[in-house]
């Protein structure tokens, strides 16, 4: 064999190591794009939603949204940093990290004092474990600086079951002739309006607003939307964030309690908080399956707020344990000692092997 066909030869050889070298870069490139494909996927996962639009809003109003993230994953999540890519919302976490199960909200203030008109911005979050990834959200509204609203939102607060609320806002415009509200809506019916005008003039216009929370809303937070109408042909809606609570007689807090992941013989000990509208006694508390491993602390003093101490102690049987806790209250200001409450909380717990 000549030297000129070895060389032939080899040159050929170097050419086909060449082309499998660009082949196996290709599939390595192909399946890294996949992982980040798939990691962006299950950090997006977390999330109820990805995008929100405040709509218009007042001058001064008070505007705030929260995405809700939830781990529904066995690995513990940690957040490592939360940006906005624009002054006019201003993004805080809840929580940094999340054991499985438990969930965090991002809240996001959108800012209707500084600044005007059409505004858009990106949070951008970034997770550190179990994988990188990022996890991008739209946030948009239009700051109108002819309406002002006071106070810029309506908070009831904490309210009592059965008792209702309610909260006046003065409504101002400033500008074109002939301006009015033509209705007031929500998508909830747990609200009854009353609108009056109280001034008008060629370029300003008053109104005062009052809004009910009405008796019969169930317990549980309320974060809504009423919408003024007006007769602006180009934006006509107008949107006033409502909050609050209707707390009831008596309540507990956490609903499920985590109590983490235990070896046998360990301990743990973790807290509840039971609230009510006026003083009431402990009378019980309790698995509903009777567990030698569970015991709790609790006194029958009769005050608006308990602590109860839920001390977990393993046994030698691994695996995870679900059990029902439920605590026994007399009702706030009782007049009948057989007047009982119950309440219920879920325990999660996992007992490693030794």
């Amino acid at each position: 064999m000549g030297i000129e066909e070895v060389l032939q030869r080899l040159s050929m050889k170097v050419c086909w190591l060449s082309r499998q070298g660009f082949l196996l870069a290709g599939i390595l490139a192909t399946v890294f794009a996949a992982g980040q494909v798939n990691a962006q996927e299950w950090a997006n996962k977390m999330f109820d939603h990805l995008e929100y639009d405040f709509g218009s809003l007042a001058r001064g109003a008070k505007s705030e949204h929260r995405f809700t993230i939830k781990n529904n994953f066995k690995e513990d999540i940690h957040i490592a940093s939360v940006q906005s890519s624009c002054g006019c919302t201003i993004p805080q976490v809840t929580k940094e990290v999340l054991a499985s199960g438990e969930e965090a909200e991002l809240i996001t203030d959108f800012d209707t004092v500084k600044f005007k008109g059409s505004h858009s911005a990106t949070i951008t979050v970034t997770f550190a474990a179990p994988f990188s990834a990022e996890v991008r959200l739209q946030i948009r509204g239009y700051v109108r600086q002819d309406v002002v609203f006071e106070p810029g939102r309506i908070e009831f607060g904490q309210v009592p079951v059965a008792k209702g609320a309610n909260q006046s806002v003065a409504i101002t415009y400033a500008g074109r002739d002939g301006w009015k509200i033509e209705d007031v809506r929500s998508a909830s019916d747990n609200y009854e309006v009353e609108l009056q005008e109280t001034e008008r003039s060629d370029s300003r216009v008053e109104y005062d607003m009052l809004v009910r929370l009405k008796k019969n809303v169930p317990t549980g937070y309320l974060k809504d939307q009423l919408t003024l109408v007006t007769n602006d042909t180009e934006r006509r809606y107008i949107s006033l964030t409502v909050e609050g609570k209707v707390v009831p007689a008596v309540d507990v807090e956490p609903k499920s309690l985590h109590l983490g992941v235990v070896r046998p013989g360990e301990s743990v000990t973790k807290q509840l908080v039971v609230r009510g509208t006026t003083p009431f006694r402990i009378l019980d508390v309790a698995c509903e399956k009777p567990d030698d491993c569970f015991q709790f602390t609790s006194n029958d003093k009769e005050r608006k707020l308990h602590l109860i101490p839920v001390t977990f102690t393993a046994s030698d049987t691994p695996g995870k344990i679900v059990e029902t806790i439920q605590i026994t209250t007399g009702s706030p200001g009782e007049t009948n000692a057989d007047e009982k409450n119950a309440l219920k909380v879920v325990a999660h717990v996992e007992v490693l092997k030794d």
